[in-house]
């Protein structure tokens, strides 16, 4: 679910038509990819170390990125 579209602000965007900014459409599928891009992302933020980048170096924060990954998909259950 997608919060609404104000509809002033739709058609003012039909009303300026090219200029108008970002389309009043939006793609359900892109968006679907969007969508969980954007909860994993939130869920590897759960662990600490990756949120605030702990590590300085990068193949540490790699490391870390990659074990938070592995124990959430490790967490998933078996459907």
């Amino acid at each position: 679910m997608t919060i609404p579209e104000r509809a002033d602000q739709a058609a003012n965007r039909r009303r300026r038509g090219g200029r108008g900014g970002r389309p009043p459409a939006f793609d359900i599928e892109d968006y679907k990819h969007r969508n969980v891009v954007a909860r994993c992302f939130n869920r590897l933020k759960q662990f600490r170390a990756v949120a605030t980048r702990f590590d300085k170096l990068a193949d540490r924060y790699r490391a870390g990125l990659r074990l938070a990954a592995l124990i959430l998909w490790l967490r998933e259950p078996a459907g």
